[in-house]
């Protein structure tokens, strides 16, 4: 005999790495480039064997021109993305007001390729276009969601704060630390913070840590040698 007590659908909150995206992506390219960028910078102007002042400026000048890049970069960039998933949104709603039978075919379509029965994904189709339909048409066939949206002041902001952070520790590293290792410190720090950036990026992500790191290591550790051999011949040629 069937109940009469009705369904209760018990819901739990899961915490997936897709809804970090937007913020980790631009957290992670800012800071990775503030580290790089300007630890390759104070190291290569350092090689030259040049002042403290003089590195120092030289990075100073690396962190604001390099944050201000990244901001104006990131905001540029995903400005363009946002405007074309507008055009997209557009699109669609000017479809679902005009052609709404043709778009509950292609809605039916979608469910069928997807493993349901033509019967079964009508009927799922004219169920959801009784809610947000637009909010359904640009999940299904564009893949475009509210987690996903682009964002260009937040992408502009985390990719400027990160970069300062990043190149604010090479550089306090090489101000710091004693004339005569200064290179040497700087090198270590600049790989400390490579390593905990990858570490850290990949665990918010919810990947592998040891590619993670080791990407960022490679990476780093190749700019900053290039630079530095670079400023070593220049400054011996200079001199």
């Amino acid at each position: 005999m069937p109940s009469s007590q009705p369904l209760r659908i018990h819901q739990h909150r899961e915490r997936h790495a897709a809804t970090r995206t937007g913020w980790l992506r631009a957290s992670v390219l800012g800071a990775n480039d503030g580290i790089v960028s300007t630890a390759a910078l104070v190291l290569g102007v350092a090689a030259a064997d040049v002042s403290r002042g003089t590195v120092f400026t030289a990075g100073l000048a690396a962190l604001v021109a390099g944050a201000s890049s990244m901001a104006v970069g990131e905001y540029v960039s995903v400005s363009s993305q946002r405007d074309a998933e507008q055009a997209d949104i557009a699109r669609e709603r000017h479809e679902l007001a005009t052609i709404p039978d043709r778009e509950l075919d292609e809605l039916t379509g979608i469910y069928i390729k997807k493993g349901l029965s033509p019967e079964f994904a009508r009927e799922v189709a004219i169920e959801l276009s009784k809610g947000d339909v637009l909010a359904v048409h640009l999940a299904e066939e564009l893949g475009i969601t509210e987690l996903t949206r682009a964002r260009p002041v937040q992408a502009a902001v985390t990719s400027a704060v990160s970069f300062a952070i990043g190149a604010a520790l090479p550089l306090l590293a090489i101000t710091l630390a004693p004339l005569s290792a200064r290179i040497a410190v700087t090198f270590a720090a600049a790989l400390v913070a490579l390593a905990t950036l990858g570490f850290t990026g990949a665990r918010l992500g919810g990947a592998p840590t040891g590619p993670a790191v080791f990407r960022t290591l490679v990476g780093g550790i190749a700019a900053m040698v290039i630079t530095m051999a670079i400023g070593h011949w220049v400054g011996a040629a200079a001199i």
